[in-house]
């Protein structure tokens, strides 16, 4: 783990300038306030990794901002990389105990996914829709055919995927993904909360055909200082609303929110569930518990966990 309130090559990208640390600082840690410290480093592996491991020694409420991560994480350990300082990677120690109950905390990456996406839409203008557990989806706009590259008639085909892209193509005019949420208890009973969201990514850095990030998705700001402000005010105050409730979903708005900003309910989805079994059914509902409910042909069934496809209209 590097600092980086002085980073290296700070100017080596005009348009990506590093974050200001002594500024978020004045602005987030305040008496009061839910942050009790935030870093920021140059460079680490995991930043919900290294909180992990420094759990025992800091407070709730510690704020560790990467401004690259080479070996980040996200849900069944799927690995990750964006280049510098294209992006918002951060994670934050919580304890909720023992005001709200362990079997309340699976709400941690929901609340988490309602607090980015209110953030993001008053300062990036993005509006960011969740899909269910722990993605969050942008909307990349179509380019309008007098503004596409028109194909040399001589040159030949190039291989497409499934989605008839060629390879690093971004798709347009439908959801994608932008970022990702990962929640991970600690030896002494907190909570790490990491996000990861693309924010100045550009097409040709796409990792896959079905990513996105804000400045695609036409934001009206990538400076990301203001963009970590506002998720991390917009965290405190879902945060605070929830454990004043004893973490009840529906007392803090938590469960009616995390609704109207779910893209995953009123569409047939298969849930891919752990063991290598699957279920197709059109998400109805999420529970009290935060799980995912689908109407199958075998029934209602609530999902816990399981990686979520979102299935195209026959």
């Amino acid at each position: 783990m590097t600092s980086s309130d002085v980073p290296e090559n700070r100017w080596s990208d005009l348009e990506r300038p590093p974050l200001n640390a002594t500024a978020l600082r004045r602005a987030l840690v305040r008496p009061e306030s839910l942050w009790t410290s935030l870093d920021v480093v140059a460079t680490t592996g995991s930043t919900n990794s290294d909180l992990v491991g420094r759990a025992a020694g800091l407070d709730e409420g510690a704020v560790l901002v990467a401004e690259e991560q080479t070996a980040a994480r996200g849900r069944l350990d799927r690995t990750w990389s964006a280049p510098a300082r294209s992006g918002l990677f951060f994670s934050v120690l919580l304890r909720p105990a023992p005001r709200v109950p362990v079997e309340r905390w699976g709400w941690l990456p929901l609340l988490t996914g309602v607090a980015v996406a209110t953030g993001l839409s008053r300062a990036a203008g993005v509006d960011t829709a969740l899909k269910w557990p722990n993605d969050l989806l942008v909307t990349v706009p179509e380019a309008p055919e007098n503004l596409k590259e028109p194909k040399d008639p001589k040159e030949p085909e190039d291989p497409k995927d499934s989605d008839g892209l060629r390879p690093g193509e971004a798709p347009s005019g439908a959801e994608r993904k932008a970022g990702g949420i990962l929640a991970e208890r600690t030896a002494d009973g907190a909570v790490v909360v990491g996000v990861g969201l693309n924010v100045s990514l550009r097409t040709e850095e796409l990792p896959v055909p079905t990513a996105g990030s804000l400045a695609l998705a036409g934001a009206v700001s990538t400076d990301r200082d203001p963009l970590l402000r506002a998720v991390l005010r917009s965290l405190e105050q879902w945060y605070g609303e929830w454990r004043a409730a004893e973490g009840d979903p529906a007392a803090s708005r938590l469960q009616e929110a995390y609704a109207a900003g779910c893209s995953t309910l009123g569409r047939t989805v298969r849930a891919e569930l752990p063991g290598g079994t699957s279920m197709t059914g059109e998400a109805v509902a999420v529970d009290g518990d935060g799980r995912l409910v689908l109407a199958t042909e075998d029934g209602v069934q609530p999902v816990g966990a399981g990686d979520i496809v979102h299935l195209r209209p026959v």
